[in-house]
C-alpha cells in the first residue's frame, strides 16, 4: 500500500498535475494540504474518475484545506478545528486496509510567519500552540491498540540535514530551536517513526520544499524537508520504502512542495 502526502497549493489549479502524478505513482491513499477550495466546489467527481472512490475533505476559499483520497473505505471521519481558529487544517479517517483499521491524520501546520518570536508574531505563536495541541492529543492515544499514521505539511524541518544550511537557518522559521523542540516532543508523544528517515540516513540531505523564488530550485538545491509521514511503532515492521518525488518541483506550474510517499508491505 502506498500512502502519499502532498501540499498541492491549490487543488483546482493543479488537478492536472495531480492526475499526472497518480498515473506515474499509482498511490492507494493521497493526503492533500492547502487545497484552497470550499467544500461546495471540491472536484469530487473528477477525483473519483481518477480511481479514488472514498474521499473526505474540508476546505475554505483561497486558504488552507485538507483532503484524504483513498482506494480503501474511509470510516469515522473527524474534522477538528484545532485551537478554534476557524481554519481547515486537520482531517482524520479510519482506513480499512488489508491489516485492519489504520487511523490516518492529515495535518497542515501553520507556517508561522517570518519572525521567530511568539511575543510579537501571532502567527508563530499559533504555530507553536498548534504543535503543542498535536503532542497533547497523541499523548492520550494508546499505540498498543491503534495503528496510527500522521502525515502532512508540518512546516518544520527538524534535523540538521533537513535544511540546506543548518548554520544559516537556525533563526529562520521552520528550523528554529523551539520548533525543533516542539516537533521532537510530538514525535516522542507516541514514539512515532519518521518513515523517510527510517530509510535515508539523517546525515544525508533530504528536502520536500523549494522556494518559488529559486530560479533553478533543484540546481541550487536550497530546500527544506517540511513534509512528513510518521507511523506508530506497531506499523514499523510493515515498512517497505520511502520516496520523495523531487522532479515534480520542475513541472509546469508546480507547487513549492513535492509529493512524498511511504509504501507498506500488507499481506
Amino acid at each position: 500500500m502506498k500512502i502519499v502526502s502532498w501540499n498541492i497549493n491549490s487543488l483546482r489549479l493543479r488537478i492536472g498535475l495531480l492526475k499526472k502524478f497518480i498515473d506515474l505513482a499509482n498511490p492507494d491513499v493521497i493526503c492533500l494540504q492547502e487545497t484552497k477550495v470550499e467544500d461546495q466546489s471540491f472536484p469530487i467527481f473528477e477525483l473519483i474518475s481518477y480511481g479514488f472512490n472514498f474521499i473526505e475533505f474540508c476546505g475554505e476559499k483561497s486558504y488552507n484545506g485538507v483532503a484524504i483520497l483513498s482506494k480503501f473505505p474511509l470510516l469515522n471521519t473527524k474534522k477538528i478545528d484545532i485551537l478554534n481558529y476557524g481554519h481547515k487544517r486537520h482531517i482524520c479517517s479510519q482506513i480499512q486496509s488489508p491489516i485492519g483499521d489504520v487511523t490516518i491524520h492529515n495535518f497542515y501546520v501553520p507556517a508561522g510567519g517570518d519572525i521567530a518570536d511568539p511575543k510579537i508574531n501571532n502567527k508563530f505563536d499559533h504555530k507553536l500552540k498548534f504543535v503543542d495541541w498535536m503532542s497533547d492529543f497523541f499523548s492520550l492515544q494508546n499505540s498498543s491498540q491503534s495503528k496510527i499514521i500522521i502525515v502532512g505539511d508540518f512546516n518544520i524541518a527538524p534535523l540538521e540535514h533537513d535544511v540546506w544550511s543548518h548554520k544559516q537557518m537556525q533563526n529562520v522559521v521552520s528550523h528554529t530551536a523551539i520548533e525543533i523542540e516542539k516537533i521532537t516532543k510530538l514525535q516522542n508523544s507516541l514514539g512515532f517513526v519518521d518513515t523517510h528517515r527510517h530509510f535515508i540516513n539523517p546525515h544525508e540531505k533530504l528536502y520536500s520544499w523549494w522556494s518559488y523564488r529559486a530560479l533553478e530550485p533543484l540546481k541550487s538545491d536550497r530546500g527544506r524537508r517540511l513534509d512528513h509521514i510518521w507511523i506508530s511503532p506497531d506499523l514499523k515492521n510493515y515498512l517497505k520504502s520511502g520516496k520523495i518525488y523531487r522532479d515534480f518541483r520542475l513541472q509546469n506550474q508546480p507547487s513549492d512542495h513535492v509529493p512524498i510517499e511511504t509504501s507498506f508491505y500488507f499481506s
